[in-house]
């Protein structure tokens, strides 16, 4: 058992393992979010994986949505390389219940992966298209913690906020500063 798309195929040896998979058409849902987005997020961690990844991922097997999600992430680019990437954007949630149980699920909903700065063009490249294709009026661009954290506790601004204050917009660090690059 691989989480790949590939892997994915053996749906027997999941299912026998106790995993539910995905019970949508993923070849269509990538298809669509490429043809028009209608949610990108930036912050791929943990947090996006478990609680808006598995929302979207309950969305579209409810067939309350088509498309799904397009992450980009703009300080940890390892994450995309070790989880998305090496893994066809596909994620676990594994659940511990209280009663001692455990759910474990395969979260298919991120249609695509990018490392979210200027240095990695082809990523950068392809997210500016992304973020340049018409979003339609309930479509949503979200940061999560990190992607819009300005001031520390004590008031000052973030390292990578005073880094873009003094480098100006071609040297960006921060997920907004990035964003903006883009010209949405």
């Amino acid at each position: 058992m691989k989480l790949t798309n590939a892997g994915l195929q053996n749906n027997t040896a999941w299912n026998e393992k106790g995993y539910i998979l995905p019970s949508f058409d993923r070849t269509s849902m990538v298809q669509k979010t490429e043809k028009q987005p209608t949610w990108v997020h930036f912050g791929a961690g943990n947090i996006f994986r478990i609680f808006p990844a598995a929302l979207q991922q309950r969305l579209l097997s409810e067939g309350l949505a088509e498309t799904g999600i397009i992450v980009g992430e703009g300080f940890d680019y390892q994450i995309i390389e070790d989880v998305y990437e090496k893994h066809d954007n596909l994620t676990l949630m594994v659940t511990l219940r209280s009663d001692g149980s455990i759910a474990k699920e395969v979260i298919a909903s991120v249609s695509g992966a990018y490392k979210c700065d200027q240095q990695f063009h082809k990523e950068w490249g392809i997210l500016q298209e992304d973020l340049s294709l018409p979003f339609p009026s309930d479509g949503e661009l979200h940061h999560h913690r990190k992607g819009y954290a300005l001031k520390r506790g004590d008031g000052s601004f973030h390292p990578a906020i005073e880094k873009d204050l003094q480098s100006g917009p071609e040297q960006e660090h921060h997920v907004p500063s990035k964003a903006h690059c883009t010209d949405v």
